[in-house]
């Protein structure tokens, strides 16, 4: 396989805006989308509320498509995905996405919206690892997403259930309908097959990642913040979440999901085959970051990975699991962001640079 091309800048408040058109150019973002298509800017709610390092960025949203319209595409739609414990629409307000689509005049979409698309079979061409028999009654896809470019705007994080998170677990809000919580037991070969999928239905591939705050520990949602000012872009979706996972400090081979979407040519996760443009002395740096779990990624863990996954069927497939969508929508957002997330927000609001800039956005 040849080398892959990884993007990456350091920048600042004052110009993220620019770096990220710059960033989209070294990445070769004209190139990998196709100018006659529509173009989905899938952009990452990982939590509804605000949290640094959660949640894809008002700046990252803009930069990009600032990028996008430099390199002559103007056909933009937003879509928003809806999970069992996250709430669309509030992620876009308080993650202040709407005013910046506002601005640019770009509709959104929400991907569990029959009037926005309809959700259908799909019989992929290639050989599914897991897809096929979790959902044996077939692989549902929205209809929207078909013979459009997708550009997937995750954050650097990490995450309890695949150690890091980025452009591939992007593709898992957007293509699974709101039952993708029953193929977290195979999530590594299912963020593989979703991309062999992408590849199939969609006219280009791109995404631009955020770690001007980057997240460590139990992630997506409770993490620990870092400032970090770094931001990177590919047409490479392993390779983008390779060289993230390098800089949070593992090894990329070591995680499933990359290991595997490389084993089947789905793009390029070891280190030596890809090539850093931009400023490669910052893929360099080794964070050291760490994962953990809080108690509703550590109850899912237990479910999910240990003998106690037997009574999945029970506990995930009736009505049974409104129990657990209960739980931990009260344990993050009544429980630990209130006593927790609440103190570390407003800090970062008042003393980051990336969070003073968070509050000039409108919204």
């Amino acid at each position: 396989m040849l080398k892959s091309k990884v993007a990456v800048l350091r920048t600042t408040p004052e110009t993220v805006l620019q770096d990220y058109q710059r960033l989209g150019e070294l990445a070769g973002i004209r190139q990998a989308l196709d100018p006659t298509a529509a173009t989905i800017l899938k952009d990452n709610i990982s939590w509804h509320l605000l949290y640094p390092g959660s949640n894809t960025t008002p700046w990252q949203l803009e930069g990009t498509i600032l990028a996008l319209q430099a390199a002559g595409f103007n056909d933009l739609v937003d879509v928003h995905n809806k999970t069992v414990v996250t709430i669309a629409d509030l992620g876009d307000k308080y993650n202040k996405f709407g005013p910046v689509l506002e601005k640019y005049g770009i509709p959104k979409k929400y991907n569990f919206n029959t009037d926005d698309m309809t959700w259908v079979e799909y019989k992929p061409k290639a050989p599914m690892a897991v897809l096929d028999k979790i959902f044996p009654e077939g692989i549902y896809l929205p209809d929207f997403f078909m013979g459009k470019n997708i550009v997937h705007l995750p954050t650097v994080k990490t995450h309890s259930y695949t150690v890091t998170t980025g452009a591939m677990k992007n593709a898992f809000g957007g293509l699974l309908s709101i039952n993708r919580h029953y193929t977290h037991t195979w999530i590594h070969d299912t963020l593989v097959d979703l991309l062999a999928i992408q590849k199939e239905i969609h006219s280009g591939l791109f995404a631009t990642m955020d770690g001007t705050t980057a997240g460590s520990g139990p992630g997506p949602r409770t993490l620990i913040p870092h400032q970090k000012d770094v931001i990177l872009a590919s047409a490479d979706q392993v390779a983008i979440d390779a060289v993230a996972a390098r800089m949070m400090g593992f090894d990329p081979l070591q995680m499933p999901y990359i290991a595997h979407a490389t084993q089947r040519g789905l793009g390029q996760g070891d280190p030596r085959q890809i090539e850093i443009v931009g400023m490669p002395e910052v893929a360099e740096e080794r964070w050291n970051f760490k994962v953990g779990v809080n108690l509703g990624t550590g109850t899912g863990m237990l479910l999910w990975r240990t003998p106690l996954k037997v009574f999945q069927k029970l506990l995930f497939h009736t009505p049974l699991v409104k129990i657990f969508i209960f739980a931990s929508e009260y344990y993050h957002d009544h429980f630990w962001y209130p006593r927790k997330g609440k103190r570390v927000v407003d800090q970062w609001l008042v003393e980051s640079p990336w969070g003073r800039l968070f509050q000039q956005y409108p919204g």
